[in-house]
């Protein structure tokens, strides 16, 4: 079985690389620095290294693969981010329409069944939208907002402040993203699925800011008030930090797009996974403040 992996230091696909290993699988990564996998992983898996961005090296190191996970790499920041997503995203479109790639297993978002008007998401709705048109199998995971997002804000954390444009009264399923590297890794090596296959990943239950907020307070043993900001308030200080209008509606877009937001999934055993937000902060966040 030839899995490609991308993205293989992240947050998901660190959990996926370790999973195929540990089911016998030799995954071929694609990588920048292939030192940030640690040397264990390395003697265990084929490496190339290059830059996702890259499209030549895209090609080349998609092809034969029987299935590829793919992880758009284009930070938000990026100075045109739906357009960079759509473009990194073009070599290995052009692989499966090719038939140099069997199957696709894409990490996309809830809120990608919009289509529009979410902000950077759009990217994952095109993406989907135009390997859905290659006709090879592909199951697109419309993931939930990760845990992980909190690690992007520890100072305010650790000032007991939890800021947020999103609505924050308004139910959201949050997930950790090592449980859906268990679901990714479990699809790979699946040989049961076929076609075009849209599966939700929305953690163990839908909770919102306010929720979060109490939750961090008990899991920190320290309070956490919530801030919630207008998406004015947002573009000012991103256009203060010297990001460009396109990356700026892109990052306000994701949060004023999903408000109200009903998944188009609905959550049953199949979308639910297990890890609390209050296990997760208890063990990973609250050690990083203490520090």
């Amino acid at each position: 079985m030839s899995v490609v992996v991308t993205t293989p230091t992240g947050h998901v696909g660190s959990r996926v690389v370790r999973l195929l290993i540990q089911a016998g699988v030799r995954p071929r990564v694609l990588v920048r620095d292939p030192a940030r996998l640690g040397e264990a992983t390395r003697e265990r898996v084929e490496v190339r290294r290059g830059d996702l961005t890259d499209a030549g090296f895209v090609r080349d190191a998609v092809a034969g693969a029987r299935s590829v996970f793919w992880v758009d790499p284009t930070p938000h920041t990026a100075a045109d981010p739906v357009e960079t997503s759509l473009r990194t995203a073009a070599p290995l479109v052009e692989a499966a329409r090719a038939g140099d790639v069997g199957r696709v297993v894409m990490l996309s978002s809830i809120g990608a069944e919009k289509r529009h008007g979410v902000g950077h998401i759009d990217a994952l709705a095109g993406i989907e939208e135009r390997l859905d048109a290659t006709r090879v199998d592909v199951l697109h995971l419309r993931c939930a907002y990760f845990f992980t997002n909190l690690l992007l804000d520890l100072e305010g954390l650790a000032q007991g402040v939890l800021t947020t444009a999103f609505d924050p009264g308004h139910p959201m399923p949050w997930v950790d993203p090592r449980d859906i590297g268990d679901v990714v890794a479990a699809r790979l090596l699946s040989e049961a699925w076929r076609g075009r296959v849209v599966q939700a990943v929305h953690g163990p239950e839908d909770l919102t800011f306010h929720q979060v907020a109490q939750i961090l307070t008990e899991a920190l043993g320290r309070p956490v008030r919530l801030n919630p900001v207008s998406d004015d308030a947002v573009r000012d200080t991103l256009r203060a930090a010297g990001l460009p209008p396109s990356a700026v509606e892109g990052l306000v877009g994701m949060a004023a797009g999903s408000r109200g937001l009903v998944p188009e999934q609905p959550r049953d055993l199949l979308t639910t996974t297990p890890t609390s937000l209050s296990g997760w902060a208890h063990a990973r966040l609250r050690p990083l403040l203490e520090g």
